[in-house]
Formats: C-alpha cells, sequence, structure tokens
C-alpha cells in the first residue's frame, strides 16, 4: 500500500520541522525605562485549597508593590474561600477582595467575575490568573516585555505538578502549549490561556469587554479572537519567567470533566492546529491497521515517534525551565491515547459541562 509510505514519511517530516522551529533562537524583549503600574485579576469560586497558594506567589512577585494592585473577584462561593482570602490579604493594601454578586451584560460565570474586576482595575495593563495557579516571581516583569506597543495579548506558559497523574497533566499543558507558541510564531493565531494571560487595557475596551460577548465557558478563546479581529497582535511564550504552575486535577473524572469543557472551544481552533493534532491520531490508525505493515517496521516507527516526543518535551521543559524524569516523559506516550479517547468518549457522551459546581448545557456554553 502507497498511503503508509508516503503518511509516514510526512508525519516525520513535519516532527523534523517543528523540533527545528524550536530550537530556532528567538529576539529577547526588554522592559519599558518606566515600570507601568499592572492590574492583577483573579476570579474564584469555591477555592478554599488552593488560593492561597496562589495569593503567596504574588505577594512575593519581583514588582514594585506601589505600582501593583491585585483583584481577587468571589464569585458566590459556598466555601470558606472569601474567609482565606480575608485573612492573607489583612495586612497587604495593594490586595483587595470584591464579592460579585450581580451580572454584567451578557457575562456569566467566570467572564462575569473578569468583566467586574476589569472595571474596578485601574492600570492599563490586566494581568490575568486563575486561583490554582503559583506564578514565577518575574511574571510581571517578562509578560510585561512582551507586550510592545502593537500587542494587545500575551500567553505565558502552563504546566502542572503533584503527583504522577498531575506531572503527566503537566505534559499535555506543555506540549500543547509549545505547539501553539511555535503556530503563534510563525503568525497563526490560535489561543490565550485564561490562567496566564497578559491584556492591555487598550484591546480588552476595543471589544466592548466580558459584557458585551456572547456567553461562552471557554472565555479566554473567545476574548482572543474578538482582540486579534480589531487588529491587535498576540505572543505566546515558553520562559521559565513566565512559567506558572497549576494544581494538577485529583481524579479521571475531574480530569475529564475539565477536558469536555476545552473540548467545547476546539471547533474554533485554527486547521494547523488541528492538522497538527489530528496527525497524531491518524499515526496510530495507520500504525495499528491490520496487514498494513511487518511487526518490525511497526516497532521502528513506535520506537521513532517516542523518540521524537520525548525529544520534543525535553526541549520544551528546557526553555520553560522546568525538570521532569525520562521515565515519566516515556510513560506520556502510554497516558496520551489512553487520555485521548477518554475526553473523545466523555464529550460525546450526552451530559452536562459541569464547571465550578455549575452545570451548562452543551448548546449553551
Amino acid at each position: 500500500m502507497d498511503f503508509a509510505p508516503l503518511f509516514f514519511g510526512a508525519f516525520f517530516g513535519l516532527y523534523a520541522l517543528v523540533l527545528l522551529a524550536l530550537l530556532w533562537p528567538r529576539p529577547t524583549s526588554r522592559l519599558p525605562k518606566r515600570y507601568p503600574r499592572v492590574s492583577i485579576l483573579v476570579a474564584a469560586r469555591n477555592e478554599e485549597a488552593t488560593i492561597e497558594r496562589c495569593l503567596r506567589a504574588l505577594a512575593v512577585l519581583n514588582y514594585p508593590a506601589d505600582l501593583l494592585e491585585i483583584l481577587i473577584g468571589d464569585d458566590a462561593s459556598t466555601d470558606d474561600t472569601q474567609a482565606v482570602v480575608r485573612r492573607f490579604i489583612a495586612d497587604k493594601p495593594h490586595f483587595r477582595l470584591l464579592p460579585i454578586r450581580h451580572r454584567l451584560g451578557t457575562a456569566r460565570g467566570k467572564s462575569n467575575v473578569l468583566a467586574h474586576l476589569c472595571r474596578a482595575a485601574t492600570a492599563d495593563y490586566f494581568l490575568i490568573t486563575d486561583a490554582d495557579m503559583a506564578l514565577s516571581p518575574e511574571w510581571v516583569h517578562t509578560m510585561l516585555a512582551a507586550a510592545t506597543p502593537a500587542v494587545g495579548i500575551v500567553t505565558g506558559i502552563t504546566t502542572a505538578g503533584g503527583s504522577l497523574f498531575g506531572r503527566l497533566q503537566g505534559l499535555d499543558w506543555l506540549f500543547g502549549l509549545s505547539l501553539i507558541r511555535l503556530l503563534t510564531d510563525w503568525g497563526v493565531p490560535v489561543t490565550a490561556v485564561g490562567n496566564n494571560m497578559l491584556v492591555r487595557r487598550s484591546a480588552y475596551e476595543s471589544i466592548g469587554g466580558y459584557e458585551a460577548l456572547a456567553f461562552s465557558i471557554s472565555e479566554d478563546l473567545q476574548l482572543f479572537e474578538r482582540v486579534v479581529a480589531q487588529g491587535w497582535q498576540f505572543r505566546n511564550l515558553v520562559l521559565p519567567t513566565a512559567l506558572g504552575v497549576s494544581v494538577a486535577q485529583p481524579t479521571m473524572r475531574h480530569l475529564l470533566r475539565q477536558r469536555k469543557r476545552w473540548m467545547k472551544g476546539t471547533a474554533h481552533l485554527p486547521w494547523q492546529l488541528s492538522t497538527l493534532f489530528g496527525s497524531y491520531a491518524l499515526f496510530y490508525i495507520v500504525l495499528g491497521w491490520p496487514g498494513i505493515l511487518p511487526l518490525s517496521v511497526i516497532g521502528a516507527l513506535w520506537a521513532a515517534k517516542v523518540g521524537c516526543q520525548t525529544l520534543f518535551l525535553t526541549i520544551t521543559l528546557r526553555q520553560a525551565g522546568h525538570r521532569e524524569r525520562l521515565s515519566v516523559l516515556l510513560l506520556y506516550e502510554f497516558y496520551l491515547p489512553v487520555m485521548s479517547l477518554a475526553v473523545l468518549g466523555y464529550t460525546v457522551w450526552p451530559h452536562p459541562i459541569e464547571w465550578k459546581e455549575r452545570r451548562y448545557k452543551w448548546a449553551e456554553a
């Protein structure tokens, strides 16, 4: 069959191109001579177990405290989130807690909290993160350095840690965001990620804010698309100083809920990214198709794919200033197809999308 050699030739040729692009040197950015005032925005709902970790990281940012305002929006939490935040910020005047109880325009959920926080913010730069994130002390400097005058939105790099299950989730983050960074470098607009993002106020206001957008649970992708449509440029960073470490999903059930929510936004992703991810799925289908290839060739092709994938992750980890054991990188090869099939099955299962103890029908989300 002629298709198999053509496909595998194209697959590994594309992988070689991706690896070369990953290693290509990138220009460094410099901070403006004067430090601008920035607003850090954190939307929180039922985050009593994780939010203090986030606040501690924000409290030690290497940036003048008098140029920071850190706004935490509590989205009608039913646990002790508010009490945890109030205790932590009691002696920190640049932190402020805002209870969110009413809706602005069409916004709901997280996008509604962010709409309120953006209205309350006083700076020209919004740095947005989640309550389960811990960020580098140099996060503000690094994101601002990438926000040249034509750039409206900047995305940092994210991983996850903790148990082996959490670290495999962290590799998922790194793998996907590194591919997105490559496409961004080639001028392809893909997405922003709302747990590690800078938005210029003028770019945000040019689209009318979250309260002017149709409701979406993929609010970061929606914001990104609208900002880019207004002519703003975009940047994606893979740097140690732009790294955020998220709390991993604790169980398979929680992870599948998260990924079903993410899958809602995949219809809006560009064909270039869909092609890259689709080639992965097709690799296993062609490799395992009965009677096409002898076992020795199957083994060689599979080993080559694992080698390319491990090299890709190793380079990404080095660029992000993160470390992982080789055994975990190799285990990712087995985690990836199993999780991909599980996510696809859970996504098509007729069940509402669950997010922060709220349920949304697929059509409305």
